[in-house]
């Protein structure tokens, strides 16, 4: 039977901030904004523009222990990984959008490589695959 990622759940401090970010900054598209009074809460997914399916489903942190991991998700680890076809044409986008890179651009034997922060910390890798991987 096949598999795939649906959402992977993203702890955020707010929502608006958080689909602002990710919708204006790194340019993602907001699949779902819904409301769920009952839980005080939203459905809220972002993705990526193009032909995948894995979305961020942007989850508010509701308690003060939740709040704690907002920004540090993976201990400090890169935690997600933003693949491009052009790997200089995004990283100057997201300069100029004012993103944070903390690891300059690196030819990897895999690809060219940086690591951004996201809003709140959180460490992505803005990635180019050259070696013929999917």
């Amino acid at each position: 039977m096949p598999h795939s990622l649906a959402h992977i759940a993203l702890v955020v401090r707010d929502y608006d901030e958080a689909i602002a970010f990710y919708c204006d900054t790194l340019g993602f598209e907001l699949v779902e904004d819904t409301p769920q009074p009952e839980q005080n809460k939203r459905w809220v997914v972002v993705k990526p523009r193009g032909p995948g399916s894995t979305s961020l489903l942007l989850a508010r942190a509701a308690t003060p222990h939740q709040e704690t991991f907002v920004g540090n998700q993976s201990g400090g680890r890169v935690f997600l990984f933003l693949r491009t076809d052009d790997f200089w044409r995004d990283y100057s986008a997201l300069i100029a959008k004012g993103v944070t890179f903390v690891r300059a651009p690196v030819d990897a034997p895999y690809g060219i490589v940086a690591v951004f922060r996201d809003l709140y910390g959180t460490l992505w890798d803005l990635i180019q695959f050259t070696d013929g991987r999917a």
